[in-house]
């Protein structure tokens, strides 16, 4: 299984963005250096997230790391424009030597739309025609393609074209059975995203995924993407994690009308049929089996840097995730993998 983390660099507390910008880069060379397999930078366009260009920061990560893939998480495909970021990711797969990837999807805030002019009432179906669109020229070099929300394009090429052929494209998906059934149907890796309630219910969609993606000829692999920490016992994980974020989803939620999150909450979705992933390194391992026995993943992310999490905390996670976690979990989920065959 490949593991890795992701971030959407928070700016809450008194963290300003050029010195979050640095403390982003430190978690790439870091996980890159614990051996995590995957490193992943969310945009958002809020004056409480440092990032709106992915592909940027990927750039520069690229130049600090050796052999992590470097993915977007996500990409809010609705209202960009699919040349360019085929383009930017391609830019950043020749950078990084063939390491880039593409995580798309709607997003989880609405500012993007008016900001690049495009109506929140066509929220469905300009995701749709956009991933078309990318994946079209993602295929081929020269492009002919027509929709309503964008102009025309009449034989054009599309560079640079990136060292993988084809650059790697996922569908992140919260809660909808439709983008599940379309991924699987189009081939792509899904990531899941577990944030609340039981993982149990999720798998469904894997469900959906794998079976839409098998009656299309495909066997794309799922990502599961949890908010994480590991620290070196489990009481000193909840303690360090819980006010940061309690803080980052109170302040979500208030906007939103959800329920504060409050201690005995956060102490239940910390069990192992919960959706936060944080103990120690031993209750983290067996977390992420846990969930690999109802999903069967491939690929594990963790959101580690959630709310002001003092950054010396995340480095330290980072680490712990990639020196303790990582191994056990990948030899646990090779032997599976190995008792199942010979059962077979």
């Amino acid at each position: 299984m490949e593991i890795g983390v992701y971030t959407f660099a928070e700016l809450r507390g008194d963290v300003d963005p050029e010195r979050r910008m640095q403390g982003v880069l430190e978690e790439a060379k870091l996980a890159d250096e614990v051996g995590l397999d995957v490193f992943g930078v969310g945009e958002h366009h809020r004056p409480d997230f440092a990032v709106s260009s992915p592909a940027v920061v990927l750039g520069a990560a690229a130049a600090r790391t050796r052999r992590a893939r470097l993915t977007s998480a996500v990409t809010v495909l609705s209202s960009d424009d699919p040349v360019r970021v085929f383009q930017d990711f391609a830019t950043l797969d020749l950078l990084s030597g063939g390491r880039a990837e593409v995580m798309v999807g709607r997003g989880s805030f609405i500012e993007s739309f008016p900001l690049f002019g495009y109506d929140l009432r066509d929220y469905d179906e300009l995701f749709a025609e956009h991933l078309d669109l990318l994946l079209e020229i993602r295929d081929s070099v020269e492009v002919t393609w027509s929709g309503n929300h964008r102009a025309p394009i009449e034989g054009l090429g599309v560079y640079p074209r990136p060292v993988q052929d084809a650059l790697p494209i996922w569908v992140a998906v919260g809660g909808n059975p439709e983008s599940a059934v379309r991924a699987g149907a189009l081939g792509l890796p899904m990531a899941l995203a577990i944030i609340g309630g039981q993982p149990e219910r999720f798998v469904p969609f894997a469900e959906l995924h794998r079976r839409a993606a098998a009656q299309a000829g495909h066997d794309p692999p799922l990502s599961i993407n949890s908010h994480t920490y590991v620290a070196d016992t489990g009481e000193q994980a909840a303690e360090e994690f819980f006010p940061s974020y309690a803080a980052m989803m109170n302040a979500i939620g208030r906007e939103r009308g959800w329920t504060e999150i409050r201690r005995q909450d956060f102490d239940a979705l910390r069990t192992l049929r919960g959706a936060l992933v944080v103990g120690s390194p031993g209750q983290v391992v067996e977390k992420i089996l846990f969930q690999h026995e109802l999903f069967g993943h491939q690929r594990f992310l963790a959101q580690i840097s959630v709310g002001d999490l003092p950054h010396e905390r995340v480095l330290r996670a980072i680490e712990l995730l990639g020196t303790e976690v990582a191994p056990a979990v990948r030899e646990e989920v090779v032997r599976r993998t190995a008792t199942a065959s010979a059962a077979g």
